[in-house]
């Protein structure tokens, strides 16, 4: 019981890592194979870029149907890594919690 607890845990974070690893990896693709659109996503209309800036615009893109419309496959694939890995860590750490609540 105690090495599912575990387990639930550590997939978990690995889940969340994953998640956050995808995001770099989607912008590091775009930039690559996608350089006119990653220059819509990384050049504000008006001011300076910022690390920020380009984050939130990048999130904006991923939650976007725009990202599939380019139809390259290791992009989707890491946009579905991205929008999954989230849900099975969750899942994973409230399964956890529910096995230390009912022990």
């Amino acid at each position: 019981m105690i090495a599912l607890y575990l387990a639930l845990l550590l997939i978990g974070v690995i889940a969340f890592v994953l998640s956050y690893v995808a995001q770099f990896r989607l912008a590091g693709l775009m930039r690559q194979r996608h350089p006119q659109q990653w220059k819509i996503i990384a050049e504000p209309e008006s001011g300076r870029p910022s690390g920020l800036r380009t984050w939130v615009r990048m999130q904006h893109a991923m939650r976007s149907p725009a990202i599939a419309v380019l139809e390259d496959a290791a992009i989707n694939r890491w946009l579905r890594v991205w929008r999954t890995s989230p849900w099975l860590g969750w899942t994973c750490w409230l399964a956890a919690l529910a096995m230390r609540l009912l022990h």
